[in-house]
């Protein structure tokens, strides 16, 4: 590998410019933090744009300089700018990714291209939200668009983000991510920049905040809604290159193979250990020298210099070992492999099938299996076995997003698989690996018009711990699709079609892979009307494992350096923050709440700012009733400085009920949402939202 940029943050200058207007042609400003090297009125140099609704002064200005003031260090111009209706900028929001957001986006580019110290060509960077729109600028081809680096994003808006999995209303942040997001747009913006008009601007965006949840909840199918902003509509829309990042941890990682087989653009991925963060920065370990990494991908399609990075694999993974199954892990063992391309071919990857009998999961390769084994696990003739639903399955889940906080992760399976259908293969008489996505072709039947499967693949070591690998989901009335909904007959069995989340991992010799199914999976989704018995009866599943012929120890050496980055902003944590997460089980009247709340404490920054932000989450349901799930979220935070405080709560829920015209119980949502604003401990601004939307099938 080519030597990776050195480090010159002791020698190099920075110009820090705290706030900059971009002004854009409908006379809307928008708001920019710049890092600037000493050297560019005479040099001017590339700009890296990082995009984002986040906050520039209060919300990211702690870890926005690890990156942007190591990019100034070597030779760019590092951006961070706040859109339109959002932080210090002008202007209002009125949805995620909205046609306005990246025209915007675009008009930004062009006046970065323009300025003095740009020499022409701009990146871009973003991790979730500032990942998802680097691809979505991109497809709109701005000139000035050299390349860009998307971390922790998706291609498919509907299938894998916030909002629905598998076609099932995505429970465990249905309720979370819109009252955040609220309270994002909720704050004002700094009067240290807007002046008199900060205010006026405030109540502007309070009196025009839309209702997210019932806005998301009103497209249960993947419409034209979801598939604007969703590059698998179109990969060939991107003509500039791309580097996919994401972690084994997070949820949005099957962006990474999707975009390195749909672009025809140069392109490179990394697959870590990580949750949802930054590599340089992430849980678990390893971090690593993402930014020196991010450097050498601008270096070479920014400057022109040959940096070795394109005639490095396209894809680097890291491949997950065994580890004690607990929902918090500083790092996860496993080693860096090496992909020359991807899709990889069959001589690299090959799928082993293995079928469902009653008894288990069949293998019959020889080499993997001896003719006792073999014997045991085969059945012959028809067979049927049957799982009902079982609404504290997924209570061992983990977060469907984790962050690498504790209590993240999925912990130890076996509760869950007592709960579910299982099928175990023998144990591995050699070790494996697997890499890409797992499919489960399966005979199913449900006793009811609607109904999901859930299935989950499993590494059980000899001791009998069950350690979570990947899941796969599917409402049953989707199993053609995701656009609209086909009814199911009851007790009719068919076939459908389960494809895995990507996984990387490593089973060991004398472990075992366990598949395991249920027609539930609270709270991470929400529950079928109705209790559900499915019935399965056949079916194969097919595991993506490299073969002998892939390993290439000169490639797979470890490729990343330790984690880099400059220091962040300093802050004063006045007050510390704390947070909880716990599971009460009422068993007199068979309740089952998961709790979560979070404080950040009091922060107080250089510029006299002091922030405060509190949450907290339920999630709700009698154990044999699917029809009293409910979600309840509540945000607060202050803004205080000198003689100015804002104060703003929101409190909302979600629960379902029967429809107005008496049809089928449980087949509408009902969605509040109460939000209160004041102003130096005055009352400002009292807005109530309540929706009921009929649940489609």
């Amino acid at each position: 590998m080519a030597t990776e940029p050195s480090n010159p943050f002791t020698a190099a200058q920075i110009n820090f410019i705290e706030h900059c207007w971009i002004p854009l042609a409908d006379g809307t400003r928008l708001a920019a933090t710049l890092w600037l090297p000493g050297n560019v009125s005479v040099t001017p140099v590339p700009a890296i744009l990082e995009y984002l609704p986040y906050r520039k002064t209060d919300g990211t200005a702690q870890t926005d300089p690890v990156r942007h003031a190591f990019f100034a260090a070597h030779g760019y111009a590092g951006v961070r700018v706040d859109m339109r209706g959002s932080g210090d900028a002008d202007g209002l929001m009125f949805d995620e990714y909205h046609p306005q957001e990246l025209l915007d986006g675009v008009e930004v580019i062009a006046w970065l291209a323009r300025q003095s110290w740009c020499n022409g060509k701009v990146g871009m960077i973003g991790i979730s939200w500032g990942g998802f729109n680097a691809l979505q600028v991109a497809a709109l081809r701005p000139p000035a668009l050299a390349a860009i680096i998307s971390v922790g994003s998706t291609v498919d808006r509907y299938t894998d983000d916030v909002h629905y999995l598998g076609g099932n209303v995505l429970a465990r942040d249905a309720l979370v991510w819109p009252t955040s997001f609220t309270a994002i747009l909720a704050r004002p913006p700094d009067p240290r920049w807007q002046g008199a008009a900060w205010r006026d601007r405030w109540l502007a965006r309070l009196d025009a905040l839309p209702h997210f949840a019932a806005l998301w909840l009103q497209h249960q199918s993947r419409d034209d809604y979801w598939r604007h902003g969703s590059m698998v509509e179109n990969f060939g829309a991107i003509n500039c290159p791309v580097y996919a990042v994401g972690g084994w941890a997070d949820a949005y990682t099957n962006a990474v193979p999707r975009l390195l087989a749909g672009l025809t653009v140069p392109r490179k991925g990394l697959i870590g250990p990580w949750a949802h963060h930054w590599p340089n920065s992430a849980r678990p370990a390893p971090a690593i020298s993402f930014l020196s990494e991010c450097v050498r991908w601008w270096d070479h399609w920014l400057k022109g210099i040959d940096t070795g990075i394109m005639r490095e694999p396209m894809l680097r993974a890291w491949l997950q070992e065994f580890v004690s199954p607990i929902n918090s892990h500083r790092a996860r063992p496993g080693r860096w492999i090496a992909e020359p391309s991807w899709p990889a071919p069959a001589a690299r990857i090959a799928l082993q099938p293995l079928t469902l009998t009653q008894n288990g999961l069949a293998d019959h390769a020889p080499a993997l299996v001896d003719d006792r084994t073999a014997a045991t696990i085969a059945s012959t003739g028809p067979w049927q076995r049957t799982i009902a639903t079982l609404l504290r399955h997924g209570e061992h889940g983990g977060a469907w997003c984790p962050f690498g906080m504790r209590g993240d992760l999925p912990g130890d399976q076996r509760a869950e698989d007592a709960r579910a259908m299982t099928f175990d293969a023998a144990p591995a008489l050699t070790s494996v690996d697997l890499l890409g996505h797992a499919a489960l072709d399966v005979d199913v039947a449900s006793d009811q018009p609607d109904g999901t499967i859930v299935a989950r693949l499993c590494d059980v070591a000899p001791d009998g711990t069950s350690l979570f690998v990947t899941r796969a989901v599917l409402r049953l009335t989707r199993r053609d699709g995701h656009a609209q909904g086909a009814p199911i007959t009851p007790h009719r069995s068919c076939r459908v079609r389960l494809t895995f989340d990507v996984a990387g991992h490593t089973l060991a010799v004398g472990h075992r892979w366990r598949l395991a199914i249920a027609p539930s999976y609270w709270p991470m989704i929400w529950p079928a009307a109705e209790l559900v018995t499915l019935a399965v009866s056949g079916g194969e599943l097919r595991l993506p494992l490299r073969t002998a012929a892939a390993d290439n120890p000169a490639a797979d050496a470890t490729p990343f350096g330790a984690a880099d980055g400059a220091p962040p902003l300093a802050v004063t944590q006045a007050v510390t923050g704390s947070a909880d997460r716990r599971q009460v089980i009422d068993v007199l009247r068979g309740e089952l709440r998961f709790e979560q709340s979070a404080d950040q404490g009091r922060v107080r920054f250089s510029h006299g700012l002091e922030t405060t932000a509190r949450s907290r989450d339920a999630f709700i349901i009698q154990e044999l009733e699917p029809g009293s799930a409910r979600l309840e979220s509540t945000r607060s935070f202050s803004l205080q400085r000198a003689d100015w405080q804002i104060d703003v709560t929101i409190d909302a829920s979600i629960h379902t009920a029967t429809r107005t015209d008496g049809q089928q119980a449980n087949s509408t949502f009902v969605i509040e949402q109460t939000l209160r604003a004041r102003e130096n401990g005055r009352e400002v601004r009292v807005r109530h939202w309540l929706a009921r939307i009929n649940r489609m099938s």
